[in-house]
């Protein structure tokens, strides 16, 4: 049974038509659609026997993503056979279009790979750059994020809101990992990591997802892919919250890797300077 929002719209479309505007109600319903489809091959492979290949910058890939993203792909070719797709696994096509959907079949592969059920399908659409559809579906628990431009952020259907928390003293602050930093950026996640009340990891992309529900107050990240941030922007804005690199900027095509994500605006203000080394 899916568990995709719908909202108003026309039902039928191609998009979205200004920059940063809330996409059609035909592109919220196929990110819900596509979130199935990928659900149903990666849970067929979820927790039995299988192969696990080492990409060229050593992370896992296996027999599921593969699948995953190809049935994304064959359901967006065939509704908006226009727009562009940037997907984790399989080249892209059509990046330059103004109209681009970005997939990662299975965020948290080490998650999946090893059976912890912390992994999830990410989809974002963006409009001339701008994302302004994020999905984030965790299929082994059954639980669902969506963010569009213009509305306000669901789990499961139900709108969320992110908490306030001015103080870097009182926030509980998630990242994947501590080794996701470079030699460069580690020293500054070490000084938020220490101003924070208490610092979290193994979360996977699901730490935003419970900022938006405002259980978690920071997300800071380092080496992340359009893929894996794309999504997030709509899901976090949605509920109230700010995302932005570690220079405050505006994620986009061209980020640089480091993502940091606050409920509170004050928060994230004290966040970005501490970053800095202010």
């Amino acid at each position: 049974m899916s568990r995709e929002a719908s909202g108003p719209g026309s039902g039928a479309g191609s998009g979205p038509a200004a920059p940063g505007a809330s996409p059609d109600d035909a592109c919220v319903k196929l990110a819900g659609r596509l979130a199935d489809a990928a659900g149903r091959v990666v849970m067929r492979h979820f927790r039995t026997p299988m192969a696990v290949a080492a990409k060229p910058d050593a992370s896992p890939l296996t027999a599921a993503d593969r699948e995953a993203e190809a049935a994304m792909r064959a359901l967006i070719e065939k509704a908006f056979p226009a727009h562009g797709i940037v997907g984790e696994e399989i080249e892209s096509r059509n990046p330059g279009a103004d109209t681009v959907w970005v997939l990662d079949p299975i965020d948290g592969t080490q998650s999946f790979v090893t059976g912890k059920p912390l992994f999830g399908t990410l989809i974002a659409l963006l409009d001339r750059g701008r994302p302004v559809l994020g999905l984030m579906d965790l299929p082994a628990i059954k639980e669902r994020w969506l963010g569009v431009a213009g509305r306000p952020t669901t789990f499961n259907g139900k709108p969320v809101r992110v908490r306030a928390c001015k103080d870097l003293k009182d926030a509980w602050l998630y990242a994947t990992s501590p080794q996701m930093f470079g030699d460069l950026d580690f020293p500054a996640f070490e000084r938020l990591r220490k101003r924070a009340r208490r610092a979290v990891y193994g979360a996977e992309c699901m730490a935003y997802g419970l900022l938006a529900n405002g259980y978690v107050d920071l997300v800071c990240e380092g080496t992340m892919k359009l893929y894996d941030y794309a999504p997030m922007v709509p899901i976090v804005e949605g509920a109230g919250g700010v995302i932005t690199d570690w220079r405050g900027r505006a994620l986009g095509p061209e980020g640089d890797g480091t993502v940091l994500a606050a409920g509170d605006a004050a928060l994230h203000a004290a966040a970005i300077a501490l970053l800095a080394g202010k």
